[in-house]
């Protein structure tokens, strides 16, 4: 019987992901050797990741940055006592998600853009030199999409920004959320719906 093979992207996909792991994994193991350079590795490979999900999940550059440095901090302390239970990465974004949802309760995000630059969650601008009009009309839709983002759930805005700003896999997203794949599938879903519903009635 002949052997079936993965399509050529999805297995040089999982190939990847697989040696990022194997990296990632080396650094916990590194450090658990004393190798004071594993940890600043770590953080140079996963700061921008945390950074960018507390600036969208908590709506302020100041907040991203505390949370960034909170959630580091956290990581550093408890690394010996990673477990491999899911990926660094999974882990990682796990203690993220937890000091993002503590900082958004006690203070929810106003209505602001994205990104200064909006480019995160905003079709990009196809003119090179846009004018102040164009620059004004994507400001005001980024700001309209941040705060249509911060009025939905927040079971459903995790997912969503998870899935469509951060770009996880529906897997990685159901570990990091402790949920069922088909659970992660529904909430995207909702949650996508919701955006469009409150961009529509904006």
């Amino acid at each position: 019987m002949e052997e079936r093979r993965l399509p050529g992207p999805v297995e040089a996909i999982l190939l990847e992901t697989a040696v990022a792991a194997d990296v990632d994994y080396d650094l916990v193991q590194r450090h658990r050797r004393g190798d004071p350079r594993a940890f600043e590795d770590l953080y140079h490979r996963f700061s921008a990741m945390i950074f960018n999900l507390a600036l969208r999940l908590c709506g302020s550059p100041e907040d991203a940055a505390d949370v960034t440095q909170e959630v580091f901090l956290r990581v550093y302390r408890h690394l010996d006592g990673f477990r491999a239970r899911s990926s660094v990465k999974t882990w990682i974004y796990q203690i993220g998600l937890n000091q993002c949802r503590s900082r958004y309760a006690r203070r929810p995000p106003p209505a602001r853009p994205l990104a200064e630059d909006g480019a995160e969650g905003v079709a990009p601008l196809r003119d090179p030199a846009p004018g102040p009009e164009a620059l004004a009309q994507a400001s005001e839709t980024a700001a309209r999409v941040r705060a249509a983002l911060a009025g939905m759930d927040e079971s459903f805005r995790e997912a969503v920004v998870l899935r469509d700003l951060e770009g996880l896999e529906y897997a990685e997203i159901a570990a990091v959320l402790g949920v069922r794949l088909g659970t992660v599938r529904s909430r995207i879903a909702r949650g996508r719906e919701r955006l469009r519903q409150a961009l529509e009635g904006a």
